[in-house]
């Protein structure tokens, strides 16, 4: 996959989140694709892990509906042949509790054929917030 297009796979695969349109993001994906999902929430290891489009279908719409996404940020983005990542942020807002949390996430992609064959996602809600208060303490420090 040339540089352009993997830049360009990643770019729409953010639009479609942030748009929360599930066919969408559900279209990028390789009917054999693969989605995982890992990071914290309160502290608990959360991991989520899907197999083919019908999972990945399931757990997409699961975050389309729970969570809305604003304030998005691309802090970096690397490509390497038919791979790349991108290191984002954003707020990340609760529909069912209300709660926004800034969150840093990186995305790891590999494709087949144009599509994402696999996708992993680190996240880690209040990151900013958290590297914030230990610049502040390290800073005012003795």
């Amino acid at each position: 996959m040339a540089r352009q297009a993997m830049e360009a796979l990643l770019r729409e695969l953010h639009a479609a989140r942030l748009a929360g349109e599930l066919e969408r993001l559900c279209a990028l994906f390789d009917p054999q694709g693969q989605l995982r999902i890992v990071g914290t929430s309160d502290g608990k290891p959360i991991t989520v892990e899907a197999r083919g489009i019908e999972q990945i279908r399931t757990w997409l719409g699961m975050l389309v509906r729970t969570f809305r996404l604003s304030d998005y940020e691309c802090l970096a983005m690397l490509i390497d042949g038919e791979s790349g990542s991108m290191h984002w942020r954003a707020q990340i807002r609760s529909r069912i509790t209300g709660q926004r949390v800034a969150t840093e996430l990186i995305d790891l992609v590999e494709t087949r054929d144009g599509r994402i064959l696999r996708q992993t996602e680190f996240f880690v809600p209040g990151a900013v917030r958290q590297l914030n208060s230990a610049l502040s303490y390290t800073h005012n420090a003795p």
